[in-house]
């Protein structure tokens, strides 16, 4: 049965570009002679390390996305294991979270949020009271205003 991995792995900075799609090939065709396919392939480039590895304090980062049965990921974290020029490897089995993910988006997607429920409630409620209001007796006028003059503060007596 196959399942969707992440694999990604680090490799020394020292080595050059050419050497790196090399590396990068020759994984991908364990992956695929073993009977697995290549979801995607991403050179995340050189990156930082959060702390020293095998004296570097830098790598490329490499992330493949797989789908292949568990024995042919034992054996791509074997060969990992031994390449000298991988310093860090770490595979995460994916699909579970996958189903889980897709379990959420179904929940959310067949609940109406209950912000969007109070939106349409107080938007109802406003156009009901804006409709009896001007259906109801007509506002008396406003009273005129007062002029400038007479609303000015009284003047000193000098």
């Amino acid at each position: 049965m196959n399942r969707t991995y992440e694999i990604m792995f680090i490799l020394r900075p020292d080595i050059e570009e050419a050497e790196i799609d090399k590396i990068v090939e020759t994984f991908t065709g364990y992956v695929t002679q073993g009977g697995g396919a290549i979801r995607q392939t991403e050179k995340m480039g050189r990156r930082r390390l959060a702390y020293t590895v095998r004296r570097f304090n830098d790598g490329f980062y490499i992330l493949l996305i797989v789908e292949s049965p568990a024995s042919l990921i034992h054996e791509i974290e074997r060969r990992l294991r031994v390449s000298e020029q991988v310093i860090k490897f770490i595979t995460v089995r994916m699909d579970e979270e996958e189903k889980r993910i897709n379990k959420i988006r179904k929940l959310r997607s067949t609940r109406v949020k209950q912000s969007t429920l109070n939106a349409q409630a107080a938007h109802a409620s406003a156009a009901a009271a804006h409709s009896a209001a001007s259906e109801a007796v007509p506002a008396p006028p406003v009273a005129a205003a007062v002029p400038a003059e007479s609303a000015s503060a009284p003047e000193a007596i000098a």
